[in-house]
């Protein structure tokens, strides 16, 4: 592969997969769970501490194996082809084409936004609950013409990620620095008046509404599972960062640079996040925050900043931020499929470059999929399931870490992990403990997205066995 993408190309890569539509929703689901803003802050800090820590630690995997494929290559020659088919059998049916899905979808829907003809035109097709609307059209079609922008070589690829991303950090600056200048009343203090309190506000009446009034006091184990419930949210925001380390084989220096990247990128990142949440905080009270209209909690902010305004501002910064989000997606994603046909873990087709020397029939298989999940209309059901699977691959891929230096001591390690063994321990620690909250409090984010990733198991099996009758 030809080494096209230079460090500020990787970096981003990282920051424009990470920030899509998350940061501009996630805050209120995660504030009904906390309903207080010293834990709001909490908790962005520990997942802020929890990423910096995976991209630390997958910084000594990424200079050993400086290969594309990134994750799926680690955990394939740590643990062995099948726990690297399970990885890529997951990103394939669900974390990566569902989160491209997922993405396109958000940009419809805040397109919608300025198109109102888009949410009030019938739906194309329905029957009973299933309907294929036009914003699922749009989704589709964004998905399909980044596919084929992504087709045409990697240097197209890289031209929209970096305007895109400069485009939307640039806007968040300015959404942040906005919020405190602009802001008349500020609710900080008030947010902040709980102190160590917290409350929780769950309550729905019968048409599905939470009820502003339903604020109970939580503490002991019944924080704890809403600081998971909470961390849901806030992890979904902070994944995809690792999409660098798919295209390894395509960065200068690899060794090198795909480390920087992931480190300066998910800090630079987090920082912004941490930012942004103080925003909310200022511009909007505690129940503007939880209550939102459909969760869009930026929206509500970005109104009571820049006026009726803030509505068009606001919508057209998620489509800036989900376009090129889901391009970085799209162009590390293919990489994986790619590296996976070369070892029979994939359809063979997926293995052949085009003359453009891109995985043009692995980036079509991807975009084909992303569509479907986009008809189905479950990828956001899928995403919830498998956010716990999430931090399982990573929590495994940064074990590996560990692992290695202790199976295999002698192999040369250009970068070593900062404060090893401190910084992968910190990571396998809040990872344990967001997990085993999440499977006492909140089931339905476990087990089905587990079960999926283990359906992968019998289909390694079948690939295995028709390979051993061929060779």
């Amino acid at each position: 592969m030809q080494k096209k993408l230079k460090l500020w190309d990787a970096i981003m890569l990282v920051m424009g997969s990470m920030i899509g539509s998350g940061i501009f929703i996630v805050t209120a689901d995660m504030m009904r769970n906390l309903g207080s803003g010293f834990w709001l802050i909490i908790v962005w800090v520990i997942t802020g501490i929890m990423t910096v820590a995976a991209a630390i630690s997958y910084g000594e995997l990424s200079a050993l194996f400086p290969k594309a494929g990134g994750q799926y290559t680690y955990l394939k020659e740590i643990f062995g082809k099948r726990m690297g088919f399970l990885y890529g059998w997951g990103l394939f049916t669900v974390i990566q084409t569902g989160t491209i899905a997922a993405v396109a979808m958000a940009f419809g829907k805040f397109t919608a936004y300025l198109v109102p003809a888009l949410n009030d035109a019938a739906p194309i097709f329905q029957s009973g609950e299933f309907k294929i609307t036009w914003i699922q059209i749009l989704a589709i079609a964004i998905i399909l013409l980044l596919t084929y922008i992504n087709t045409r070589g990697v240097e197209s690829g890289k031209l929209l990620q970096n305007i895109f991303t400069g485009s939307k950090i640039i806007a968040l600056l300015g959404l942040i620095a906005a919020g405190f200048i602009l802001v008349d009343i500020s609710h900080l203090a008030e947010n902040f008046s709980f102190g160590y309190d917290s409350f929780s506000n769950l309550t729905k009446d019968k048409f599905g509404n939470f009820l502003k009034e339903g604020w109970e006091p939580i503490g002991g184990m019944t924080l704890l599972g809403g600081i998971a419930a909470a961390m849901v949210g806030s992890v979904f925001s902070s994944v995809a960062w690792e999409s660098v380390t798919f295209v390894s084989g395509e960065i200068e220096n690899p060794k090198k640079n795909v480390v920087k990247s992931m480190i300066y990128g998910t800090t630079a990142v987090m920082i912004l996040y941490i930012a942004v949440n103080y925003v909310y905080l200022n511009a909007l009270d505690r129940d503007s925050i939880a209550f939102a209209e459909n969760d869009r909690v930026a929206v509500a902010a970005s109104h009571f900043i820049f006026g009726s305004a803030g509505t068009a501002i606001i919508a057209v910064l998620v489509m800036v931020s989900t376009f090129g989000c889901n391009n970085g997606l799209i162009l590390a994603g293919a990489r994986v499929f790619q590296t996976m046909a070369k070892d029979g873990m994939f359809f063979k087709q997926a293995e052949k470059n085009n003359k453009n020397t891109v995985p043009e029939n692995a980036l079509w298989m991807q975009g084909i999929w992303a569509s479907v999940l986009c008809l189905s209309g479950q990828y956001g059901n899928l995403l919830d399931m498998i956010s716990f699977v999430i931090v399982l691959f990573y929590m495994i891929t940064v074990f590996g870490v560990i692992y290695l230096r202790f199976k295999k001591p002698e192999l040369e390690r250009p970068y070593k992990t900062w404060l090893y063994p401190v910084t992968p321990v910190i990571y396998l620690l809040i990872g344990t403990v967001f997990c085993i909250l999440l499977l006492i409090y909140k089931q339905q984010y476990t087990w089905p997205g587990f079960l999926l990733v283990l359906v992968g198991l019998p289909v390694y099996y079948f690939i295995n066995r028709k390979n051993k009758v061929q060779e």
